[in-house]
């Protein structure tokens, strides 16, 4: 279904998140004022998703000007980095207190797009029925849009802070971060210094049928990605050997296709199921209850086919995504080579867990070799930062569901989980179930009107978060 505000509402929702962001006449915005950075936040996401920062080869060094441009505007100090030509970062920090630092956190690079499959020209930001179009929208463009507007209006305000607030984004987090998070972390670590929580994508609010629902993203599978290598005698295509490193290759990929790991549930899984429950429809029992639900294989096989992001948080996943093999057609090769991406629980030992595919493959001439891997953290959620996202999410939307969640997909927020910084995937946008599929597919988009709320609700809990409490 089509979601739309009425122009009341969407008067109503923006005169309350005036009277929140407004504590005291001295900081007062007024409407105006509000209008002009929501004003500011349409166009510049256009100008934003305009900027062609497709992933490879990236460019974000275009994307990282553009922001560059609009803090000198401004008056805000900022740094820049570039880890290799054309792959730009830029940060920006607003001083304040003591308490630990604010990251709003998020990536300039997107995956590629490609046109045929599209309405519009995917780097167009064209507008139809009120929807701007554009690879990027979400994900995660606009987030960083409903971030740069909350701190510019942070600035501009004048609002004394009780901790330091940065601004941040990154390049290359589609391809693993190794030129945009991963780099700061190893290289600029004065970037996020004094940081004490990240809020980052990861989350998402969804509307269907009429039901509401947000997730305040605290943890994540944890990405494994492994390259297996098969060796054999190379020769002819013309004549048939018994063996080959391609037959041996097929061989292991079909044992692994046809594995089943085993499901259980994790606790921050359990919770994010039970959250989910009352909104579940038909599911509302089996997400009551699963971990005696998993235990049922139709049932796990009736949930891998109805929802296939559900099912994969049930257990351990490898999908076979890449195969190397002859460069001709008629000669067979001496080595072949599959990868696959292995998303596993947030406990899982993953020396383990190869072991296990090695147990599977059963062939000790396949090598196994891994060409990333990350380490799993949760975030805890019994903190002012993951209250403010919950308050002022459940003022604007008293009817949504607000529960936290567990991504199967990974995020930057894995380097900052690594040093144990807190960090939340949190997106300010109700997102109709019919165009969630625009994410990585075809047709991106949002609505203006979401990035108007979006931006309104997102400066309320950042200023909720990092102003300092007014003295008696």
């Amino acid at each position: 279904m089509r979601y739309t505000w009425s122009r009341s509402l969407l008067a109503a929702l923006l005169s309350g998140a005036l009277a929140a962001v407004c504590p005291s006449p001295s900081e007062a915005q007024t409407p105006a004022e509000l209008q002009k950075l929501q004003d500011e936040a349409v166009q510049r996401a256009k100008e934003y998703l305009r900027i062609n920062t497709a992933n490879p080869p990236g460019n974000e060094e275009a994307s990282m000007k553009w922001f560059a441009r609009i803090l000198q505007q401004e008056g805000i100090p900022f740094d820049t980095a570039s880890a290799a030509p054309g792959r730009g970062n830029i940060w920006a920090r607003l001083k304040g207190g003591n308490e630990p630092a604010l990251m709003l956190l998020h990536h300039m690079d997107v995956v590629p797009a490609d046109p045929r499959y599209w309405e519009v020209d995917p780097y167009s930001a064209d507008v139809r029925n009120g929807d701007i179009f554009g690879r990027g929208a979400l994900d995660t463009k606009m987030l960083g849009i409903a971030h740069f507007q909350a701190f510019i209006a942070l600035h501009r305000l004048k609002v004394p802070l009780s901790r330091d607030v940065v601004f941040m984004a990154t390049a290359d987090e589609e391809a693993g971060g190794a030129f945009g998070a991963g780099w700061i972390v190893k290289n600029r670590p004065d970037a996020f210094r004094g940081v004490g929580f990240v809020l980052n994508e990861g989350g998402s609010g969804s509307v269907d049928g009429g039901r509401q629902r947000f997730g305040i993203e605290v943890t994540q599978k944890v990405p494994l990605w492994l390259k297996l290598i098969a060796t054999g005698n190379p020769g002819h295509g013309s004549q048939p050997q018994v063996s080959t490193s391609v037959t041996r290759l097929i061989r292991a990929l079909d044992r692994l296709r046809t594995y089943e790991f085993t499901p259980r549930i994790i606790p921050a899984v359990d919770a994010y199921f039970k959250g989910l429950a009352p909104t579940a429809g038909p599911w509302q029992a089996a997400f009551s209850d699963m971990a005696k639900t998993v235990q049922d294989r139709n049932a796990l096989l009736k949930l891998q086919a109805d929802a296939p992001a559900a099912a994969a948080l049930t257990r351990n996943t490898c999908s076979i995504t890449m195969l190397e093999a002859s460069n001709k057609v008629n000669v067979v090769p001496p080595e072949a080579t599959a990868q696959i991406d292995c998303r596993t629980l947030p406990d899982q030992d993953h020396a383990v867990f190869i072991a296990e595919l090695a147990s599977v493959i059963n062939d000790p001439s396949i090598r196994i070799e891994k060409t990333l891997g990350f380490t799993p953290a949760v975030s805890p959620q019994d903190n002012a930062v993951y209250r403010a996202m919950v308050d002022v999410t459940r003022k604007h939307h008293p009817q949504a569901s607000i529960i936290p969640s567990v991504s199967t997909g990974f995020t930057d927020s894995h380097f900052f989980r690594d040093l144990g910084i807190p960090s939340y995937g949190y997106a300010p946008f109700l997102i109709p179930a019919d165009q969630e599929s625009g994410l990585h597919g075809n047709n991106e988009r949002m609505s203006e009107a979401n990035v108007r709320r979006g931006t309104a609700i997102m400066l309320e809990i950042v200023q909720r978060i990092v102003q300092k409490a007014a003295t008696p």
